[in-house]
């Protein structure tokens, strides 16, 4: 419910606060997972971007983790540059983030805490990334994690005492308060307040110029707005997928072949038998040959089993080695020896007494070489199959790795080169207005396909043991700011909006001074003598709005505002700008056993909580003293946009 509230009080600088704070928590519990793009800070050297307190925070730390959080925005938008990830401002905030991490370890060790190389140690078993097979922290596995990322051990024990550090300080100051109850009638009552007024919107295209700019004025525009016209970039693949195909006949499995399969096999071949049970386990044999007794007397085992508050369980079919696997070999001897129907002597296995009912037994006659044979040699000529297809790989790649040409290796495989027209790395056709994508085959090796370098060929397997698709990267075109010369309509037309924007805003202003003077919001609008639209009346309530994911922002600033009032608000896009005129509050008396006033109490109290940790940071920050280095920083920025 009051999260309603926030989301009608949502503005840039609220988002920017939200999201500082998020980053800043995640740090707070940086041990959880290796693909975190903040786990791991890089390592020490390069230039200063910073100084916290008597710590330095040199380039490469920043650099390690704006690639790293590059990488993390990559899972979700995959066509993500670095240009454009730091034009979103990203580079910023991971300094942000960077520099409360430092500040807290350094305010951390100044108060007296600690963080053992033991609690270092205790953080890295519970990093999933880290389990081998048997889910179990495995010294191997981390090595080599840490070596593919190209960090040091030393780094990554530092950072994962750095969000130690975090932990200690900011999860005390984060618990929620409990506020005061005479809050709670006063904030419920204001989510189910009505409110009623008007909004208007001024649209840039109003305003917007008719002549075209000046060479001088384009110029200009495109020099400041130039992060909107970034290409990302594009790669032109060349394939050939093969398989079963391009194999010559494979020769069918001689009888010598069946034969020494069957003598391998025999015992599968051979007479068995397999049986369901009905199970219960108790602690004691007493307790056991009780129950035993009970069902030779008439009692059905599960009758017994309820008797005495346990429960039967059914296992099976089963193999007699099968059930001393899971059980024990007296227990397997003795279900193996009972009849149909007939309940087993007690037996101990590893988790006590075991009594077996026999419900059902399954015997195979044993089979001869004559009658197997045909499945046998199925069976042989998979085999060959599925060997003769990863054979194929294998030799593929070794003629790649001689340096055999793409087209030689289509030659081999009876196949044909494909060329894709330029792909960005998400698979789209650049420049597609259907939505157009690259072949199938290519989908799952797009992500190293644009790892490689141009004339470099690789193999992968696109359906595992049947097909295999030998590709390279015949032209690579950069991620880049697109010229101006391919691009003046685009650019001219946003120009225009730019342009009728500003004018929109001088016009909301006139309009807003008008209506202060006395006249309507509909008589200030059409002083402007431009046709613009009519205001839309207002008459809602907050819970007329909780259904909404999102909140429009004139109806948020709406919702803020106070009774009497008109504000104006920018349209994103360069839309053109908003007129919002509050006209009359209406709030009801809340009761204080209402359920929404224990509600709006504990939802103020979260937030609470974090402010509280906002203005922490923000203390510790200007205890230690953080000092950056703006000439590093853009230092940095031009290395990682390659001077863009």
């Amino acid at each position: 419910m009051l999260q309603l509230f926030r989301n009608l009080t949502k503005s840039r600088l609220g988002v920017g606060v939200t999201l500082v704070f998020l980053a800043i928590m995640a740090l707070a519990f940086v041990g959880g997972d290796v693909a975190n793009s903040n786990l791991f800070g890089g390592v020490a050297g390069g230039d200063r971007v910073a100084t916290v307190g008597d710590e330095r925070v040199d380039s490469a730390d920043l650099i390690s983790n704006a690639t790293n959080a590059l990488e993390a925005e990559r899972q979700e938008n995959p066509s993500l540059t670095m240009p454009a990830f730091i034009a979103q401002g990203g580079l910023t905030q991971v300094l942000d983030q960077l520099l409360s991490r430092t500040a807290l370890s350094v305010f951390g060790q100044e108060h007296g805490l600690k963080v053992s190389d033991r609690l270092i140690d205790s953080e890295l078993l519970q990093i999933g990334a880290f389990r081998g097979a048997d889910g179990q922290f495995d010294a191997n596995l981390f090595r080599a994690t840490l070596a593919q990322r190209g960090l040091t051990e030393a780094a990554v024990r530092e950072d994962l005492a750095a969000g130690l550090y975090a932990r200690q300080l900011l999860s005390p100051v984060a618990l929620s308060p409990v506020m005061p109850a005479s809050f709670g009638p006063r904030y419920a009552a204001l989510l189910r307040e009505r409110r009623q007024g008007a909004i208007a919107l001024i649209p840039s295209d109003a305003y917007a110029p008719t002549a075209a700019p000046t060479d001088a004025q384009l110029q200009a525009f495109y020099r400041e707005t130039s992060s909107s016209y970034i290409r990302p970039e594009r790669r032109v693949l060349r394939f050939v997928t093969f398989g079963e195909d391009a194999l010559a006949g494979l020769p069918a499995p001689t009888e010598a072949q069946i034969a020494q399969r069957f003598q391998r096999d025999r015992a599968q071949y051979g007479a068995s038998e397999r049986r369901r049970f009905t199970q219960l386990i108790v602690p004691t044999q007493a307790a056991a040959q009780a129950i035993v007794n009970e069902v030779r007397g008439g009692t059905s085992l599960a009758a017994s089993a309820q008797g005495k508050g346990l429960r039967t369980a059914g296992i099976g079919p089963v193999t007699q080695s099968q059930l001393t696997s899971q059980a024990s070999t007296a227990v397997a001897s003795a279900a193996f020896g009972a009849a149909q129907g007939a309940i087993a002597a007690p037996a101990r296995g590893p988790l006590g007494w075991y009594v077996l009912q026999v419900d059902g037994i399954e015997r195979t006659a044993a089979r001869t070489l004559d009658q197997v044979r045909g499945e046998i040699a199925q069976t042989l000529a998979t085999e060959a199959r599925t060997a003769a297809i990863a054979g194929l790989g294998a030799r593929v790649q070794d003629q790649l790795d001689d340096g055999a040409t793409l087209a030689e290796v289509a030659t081999s495989v009876k196949g044909t080169v494909t060329t894709t027209r330029p792909a960005t790395a998400e698979g789209s056709i650049y420049g597609s207005t259907s939505n157009e994508r690259v072949p199938e085959e290519l989908t799952r090796v797009l992500p190293s396909a644009f790892e490689m370098a141009e004339g470099e060929a690789q193999v992968a397997e696109v359906v595992p043991g049947e097909r295999f698709v030998a590709y390279d990267v015949a032209e690579i075109t950069p991620s880049a700011t697109a010229p101006l010369a391919e691009i003046r309509d685009e650019v001219v037309a946003l120009w225009r909006r730019d342009q009728g924007a500003a004018a929109a805003r001088a016009a909301a202003q006139r309009v807003q001074q008008r209506i202060g003077k006395g006249a309507t919001l509909a008589a200030a609008l059409a002083a402007e003598d431009k046709g613009l639209p009519a205001p839309r009346t207002v008459n809602l309530t907050r819970d007329q709005l909780a259904g909404q994911q999102q909140v429009p922002r004139p109806l948020a600033l709406f919702f803020s505002m106070a009774k009497g009032t008109t504000k104006t608000l920018e349209e994103q896009g360069d839309g053109g700008w908003y007129v919002v005129q509050l006209a009359d509050v209406q709030a009801p008396a809340i009761a204080q056993t209402d359920p929404l006033v224990l509600a709006s109490l504990q939802q103020l109290g979260t937030a609470t909580g974090e402010e509280y940790v906002q203005q922490f940071l923000a203390a510790v920050e200007a205890e230690v003293g953080v000092e950056r280095n703006a000439d590093a920083i853009a230092g940095v920025t031009a290395r990682l946009t390659g001077g863009q």
